[in-house]
C-alpha cells in the first residue's frame, strides 16, 4: 500500500448562517463538500496558497484569513482498481473574511478538484456528506 502525506490549506467563510463549501470531484472525498482549499504549491507561502485556491474553486479574489487550526487525519481508500492508498492529510485552515462582498461565485467548478461552489446552511451540514475537516471545524 502507498502511503503519502498532503499539506493543504482551507477557509471557512460564513455568511448569512451559510457556510460556503466546495463539491469535491476526485480523489478519497469524490462528491463530498468539502472547504475551500487545496493544496500549496513549490515555495508558495500558506496564506497565498489559501488565496489562489479560493479564487480557483469560489471566484472570490478579495478576502482576508486568519488561522484557527491545524489538524490532520488519515484515511485509507482505494486509489485505482485493487490498490489502496493511505493518505496523512494535514490542513491549515483559516477563518475567511470578504473584502468585497461583490463576486461571482463559481458554481460551475474550477476543471481540476472541484465540482463548484456553494453556500450551504449551517443547519443542514449534518444531512450532507462532508469531509473530516468539515466534520471537525463544525462539530458534526
Amino acid at each position: 500500500m502507498e502511503r503519502y502525506t498532503h499539506l493543504g490549506v482551507y477557509g471557512i467563510l460564513i455568511k448569512d448562517n451559510k457556510v460556503l463549501l466546495i463539491r469535491k470531484s476526485r480523489g478519497p472525498h469524490k462528491g463530498k463538500w468539502d472547504l475551500p482549499g487545496g493544496r500549496m504549491e513549490f515555495g508558495e507561502q500558506p496564506y497565498e496558497a489559501l488565496k489562489r485556491e479560493f479564487l480557483e474553486e469560489t471566484g472570490i479574489s478579495e478576502l482576508e484569513g486568519t488561522i484557527k487550526i491545524a489538524t490532520s487525519y488519515t484515511i485509507t481508500y482505494p486509489f485505482k482498481e485493487n490498490q489502496l492508498e493511505e493518505l496523512h492529510h494535514i490542513g491549515i485552515i483559516y477563518d475567511v473574511t470578504l473584502l468585497n462582498e461583490h463576486f461571482r461565485l463559481k458554481t460551475e467548478g474550477d476543471q481540476h478538484d472541484s465540482l463548484g461552489a456553494e453556500w450551504i446552511c449551517l443547519d443542514d451540514l449534518h444531512d450532507l456528506e462532508i469531509t473530516p475537516f468539515v466534520k471537525e471545524v463544525f462539530h458534526t
